[in-house]
């Protein structure tokens, strides 16, 4: 059936219901360039504003997701599980996580993302890495994957194309935070890789996308909704992001962190959260021993070995694992001190993200390059006890002048008071089926 684009965005203007067929007919349109972007876009501005029904965005996610190509793994006897999060500031999550499940029994065919803002990108962290190379075709791709049950690769172009127009497109338009659309675009490509299960990360305060509870339990709802609908058994965690994870923020010094936490050395809150979302992925995979599998997989060095291999076969130079000195080192490192003594009670991870990205960690818009050796250890967290002179963070930059810049700013990351903070609890929620 044909229909006229301006019907459909009219319908949709006034609050109406889109039919399941005229939204697989627009994206299809959008795809192959007969809907225009501007079109598109006023559809998506509609759709902001008056939000989706689950019978809409269930045929928006289909329609997504047939708009290329979808994988098909099914001649792997071993359970397809993937995790994505929604994106925070030291999220480096994915690349210990990864390998650790893998090396007990799970194949993971994980596509991850760039950054862009103030949040990191797997695939940014992952390139600090000589030679490795996470632009696989579909073969290769595959045959890593049956080899080692692991890959850490980007999105192909044949796969979701209408979610890659579709997203510059809300960039430019102020549509990024409606939460059909972030749902149905996560989910169209998590779908994509012909999973059993997919385990969601939903990041939740100053340094997430999602800055307030209610947002992310929604959010993270329609996401579980999607994949159940789809017959991906699926479960998020809502996380906490009102500091950054871990102590590293950047690319070369997370690569870093992550191999500490295969190590068994990691900090604290990284590898609590990398054990609980493994857990989640082993009982997605239907895997009994949990804790006690992960923990054996890290003490034995299978996980790290894990991580090694796949590295080698993706064209990276392994060895910069074992010895993370091989990797990028800037070339000045500041330090930012207390002025005063007492409590961290505030670690903003929004300002600390972006003074990293402006200095070179990150991209401002999606065509700008990234300077793997920029990065910042953050030294001091909410609830540390800091006296007067104490380092709160070391600053790792190639540009004197950007640095100077934004000093000041990033000095207001941190507050100190004199009475002790309640330390944020880290997971906050699980949702899952039983839970929507």
């Amino acid at each position: 059936m044909t229909f006229r684009a301006v019907d459909l965005i009219e319908l949709k203007r006034d609050g109406g219901e889109l039919p399941a067929d005229a939204i697989e007919w627009f994206i299809t349109s959008y795809t192959v360039g007969d809907v225009t972007d501007y079109q598109m876009s006023a559809l998506a501005m509609a759709i902001y504003f008056n939000g989706m029904s689950n019978a809409e965005l269930t045929a928006w996610t289909a329609a997504m997701l047939h708009s290329g190509d979808v994988l098909d793994f099914s001649h792997i006897e071993a359970k397809k599980v993937d995790k994505h999060s929604t994106g925070g500031v030291g999220d480096k999550i994915s690349i210990p996580l990864a390998p650790l499940v893998a090396a007990c029994g799970v194949a993971i065919p994980m596509m991850s993302g760039r950054g862009l803002g103030h949040t990191g990108g797997t695939l940014d962290k992952l390139e600090s890495i000589p030679g490795f190379d996470p632009h696989l075709d579909a073969g290769r791709f595959t045959r890593i994957l049956e080899e080692h049950r692991l890959v850490l690769a980007g999105q192909s172009a044949s796969m979701v194309p209408a979610d890659r127009k579709l997203y510059a497109l809300r960039d430019a338009s102020g549509t990024v935070p409606s939460i059909p659309l972030i749902a149905s675009s996560i989910m169209a490509k998590k779908l994509a890789e012909g999973l059993d299960g997919l385990v969601l990360d939903v990041k939740v305060g100053s340094g997430a996308f999602m800055k307030n509870l209610d947002s992310a339990r929604t959010l993270a709802r329609e996401m579980v909704a999607i994949g159940e609908t789809s017959n991906v058994r699926t479960v998020s965690l809502l996380t906490d992001m009102s500091q950054p994870l871990g102590r590293e923020v950047g690319n070369a010094n997370e690569i870093h962190e992550s191999v500490d936490v295969l190590r068994g050395d990691g900090p604290k809150d990284v590898t609590n959260l990398t054990l609980s979302l493994g857990e989640v992925m082993l009982e997605l995979a239907g895997i009994e021993g949990g804790r006690d599998l992960l923990d054996e997989a890290i003490v034995t060095g299978r996980a790290l070995q894990k991580l090694l291999d796949v590295v080698e076969a993706q064209g990276g130079n392994p060895s910069v694992l074992e010895d993370p000195s091989l990797l990028p080192v800037a070339q000045h490192t500041e330090q930012f001190t207390a002025s005063r003594s007492g409590y961290v009670s505030r670690c903003d991870p929004r300002i600390i993200g972006l003074a990293a990205m402006r200095l070179g960690a990150g991209r401002r818009h999606k065509d700008e390059s990234i300077d793997h050796s920029v990065g910042i250890t953050v030294e001091a967290k909410i609830g540390d006890r800091v006296e007067a002179g104490d380092l709160l963070a070391l600053v790792h930059h190639n540009s004197p002048d950007e640095y100077a810049g934004h000093e000041a700013h990033l000095q207001s990351a941190w507050e100190i008071t004199d009475e002790a903070p309640v330390e944020p609890s880290l997971i906050i929620e699980r949702i899952d089926a039983s839970t929507i």
